[in-house]
């Protein structure tokens, strides 16, 4: 391919084989261009900015050195992937990252040849290329290269080493790229880091844990230098088993505000892209997000309760545990990417009679089942889940929507599952929670703000299994759960005087308040059931089991998210697809047409 040099050479590249008929004195001038692109659309569209700023070099480098599709090639933490999306010819349609019926805002197989497995959750990368190394080692295809992406704050998580220690005794083509810029989306922590720092500064000890694991390695290598790059990527190219790339990047590198700010510009929304400003919506009458209610919250608890503590794993900004942090350093604890390692430290507290607060994304609770039921339900540990992100999450689609953990949670013995309608009832659960729970707990929240401007309440305890009646009604009564309850509440107050359907606030998922329910299933023919979480095994199914265990025949209808996963888009948009939106419940309730019993 000839290039034009006097236009813009990233307009001119459709895939990598155009990017590799660029000769390498070329390619600065192209990063620059792509990073220029990359900030350009996410200054509108908003999305995930400092990581995929960080490796434009490296993804650039990967691409010419090595033979994409054909050697294959994982990004962990797929919000790195934005260059690669770009140069892999979705350059064209970069601006519907993240929109509804848009590409997704990380590598995605059904997207692209070139997006080799599926990454939104951190530290799949080396499993996943071993996997895909092995299987050509199998196939007799022993020139083809496998390569992982992976950030110092994913490689120190449980699974990343599991895949070391594996790749390490292989001789499967397996090529680590560490990209060491100490900050995943909050600083990193721990002794790795400690540990990365001191290889950056020359004062490691004298032996290499990479190397003491039988991998080739180089490093540390200026990530931003591409002829560096390219020189250290042809020599491992050349060499077979398992390698590591050790790279120093700057995360937000090219605009300076994401460079010296890391942890807002990691995702910033809409930015002003000449002076990097973050655009702000400028209200101050908004009701406080939920995660700063839980956050505030804790504080205040815990200078009240010394044997209260804190843990996240690595998300002390996006789960407001940052304040604790800041106020109470000493019992507030970031684990970094270790979900597992957080489950089973709380049981190990609770065991001594601390009282951990365990605050997990609900979609990344996944990562710890096992240790969830093995090492606390199991041991009756009083654990307390405070579980942010529940529900439909928005714009970072199916990985990160937190829509299954009233059904993963409701078979497990001995738990207690909550979900707030309001800021007041987090405050008042969590209150509740720490003055002598028996048994563990899961509080799930969602992603956003909630609905009161006076939510600083006096503390009230909330009996185990209770709900509330909040409107008394006929023929027909909506059962809700959670925040969601605010949408129910609005609809009927829309509704004309002659609909009069009921509406309770059921609170608790497990266990039900049994006789609130044949009390509802005494007065009402007509149950609507309608939650923010999967209708299979969801709180709709816990009410479907309630009335067939004894034996009422009412019609109940469940709402929530149908059996499949979600795309990414606005939560307005995804909750009017699956049918939990205000339009598609007043239908729901119209079309009772509210007969009486």
């Amino acid at each position: 391919m000839k290039f034009d040099l006097d236009q813009n050479i990233l307009a001119q590249i459709s895939g990598p084989e155009d990017l590799r008929e660029l000769s390498p004195d070329q390619l600065p001038l192209l990063a620059s261009q792509l990073r220029e692109f990359i900030i350009d659309i996410v200054s509108t569209k908003e999305g995930h900015l400092g990581a995929s700023l960080g490796v434009v070099e490296l993804t650039i480098a990967l691409h010419y050195i090595f033979n994409t599709p054909e050697d294959r090639l994982v990004w962990d933490v797929g919000h790195q992937a934005y260059g690669h999306k770009i140069l892999t010819g979705r350059k064209e349609i970069f601006n519907t990252n993240r929109q509804l019926g848009g590409i997704s805002g990380f590598p995605k197989r059904t997207e692209s040849v070139f997006d080799h497995f599926g990454t939104g959750h951190s530290s799949t990368s080396i499993s996943a290329i071993l996997g895909m190394a092995l299987a050509a080692k199998l196939r007799g295809e022993k020139e083809r290269d496998h390569i992982a992406v992976i950030g110092d704050a994913s490689i120190a998580s449980g699974m990343a080493f599991e895949g070391l220690n594996h790749a390490g005794v292989t001789d499967a083509n397996v090529l680590i790229v560490l990209n060491d810029n100490a900050i995943g989306i909050d600083p990193s922590v721990g002794a790795l880091k400690k540990y990365l720092t001191n290889v950056k500064k020359g004062t490691a000890k004298d032996e290499n844990i990479f190397e003491c694991l039988n991998f080739n390695y180089i490093g540390p290598v200026d990530g931003h230098d591409l002829q560096a790059l390219l020189a250290a990527l042809g020599r491992l190219k050349e060499i077979k088993g398992p390698r590591l790339l050790h790279i120093i990047t700057t995360k937000g590198k090219g605009l300076q505000k994401a460079e010296e700010n890391q942890v807002a510009y990691h995702a910033p929304g809409k930015f002003d892209k000449e002076t990097g400003k973050i655009l702000k919506s400028g209200r101050s009458d908004l009701p406080p997000k939920y995660q700063d209610v839980f956050g505030h919250t804790i504080v205040e608890l815990a200078w009240e309760n010394k044997k209260i503590i804190g843990i996240t794993p690595a998300m002390p900004t996006g789960s407001s545990l940052k304040y604790m942090m800041e106020e109470i350093p000493d019992r507030a604890f970031d684990v970094g990417i270790a979900e597992q390692h957080a489950v089973t430290l709380a049981a190990g507290m609770a065991t001594e009679g601390l009282i951990p607060f365990c605050n997990i994304y609900s979609t990344f609770l996944q990562r710890a089942y096992d240790q969830l039921i093995h090492d606390v339900a199991l041991q009756n540990l009083p654990v307390i889940f405070c579980l942010d992100r529940a529900g439909i999450v928005g714009q970072d689609g199916p990985t990160h929507h937190g829509v299954f953990d009233l059904a993963y949670l409701r078979c497990i013995p001995n738990l207690v599952i909550f979900s707030p309608m309001n800021e007041m009832e987090l405050r008042d659960m969590m209150y509740t929670a720490q003055t002598g729970l028996d048994r563990p707990l899961a509080i799930r929240y969602p992603r956003g703000r909630g609905v009161n401007l006076n939510w600083r309440n006096s503390f009230n305890k909330i009996a185990i299994g209770s709900s509330e009646e909040l409107r008394k009604g006929e023929g027909v009564a909506i059962l809700s759960i959670g925040h969601i309850g605010n949408t129910v509440k609005e609809v009927i107050e829309e509704l004309d005087n002659e609909q009069n359907p009921g509406h309770y606030n059921m609170r608790f998922v497990k266990p039900l308040d049994e006789k609130q329910l044949h009390y509802i299933f005494d007065r009402y023919k007509h149950i609507i059931t309608v939650e923010d979480g999967c209708k299979t095994g969801g709180f709709g199914s816990a009410v479907l089991e309630f009335a067939a265990t004894h034996n009422y025949k009412n019609n109940i209808e469940v709402y929530g998210i149908p059996d499949h996963f979600v795309e990414h888009g606005q939560v307005s948009e995804l909750h009017q697809r699956a049918g939990i939106d205000p339009e598609s419940l007043k239908n729901a309730i119209t079309k009772t047409r509210y007969a009486n019993p």
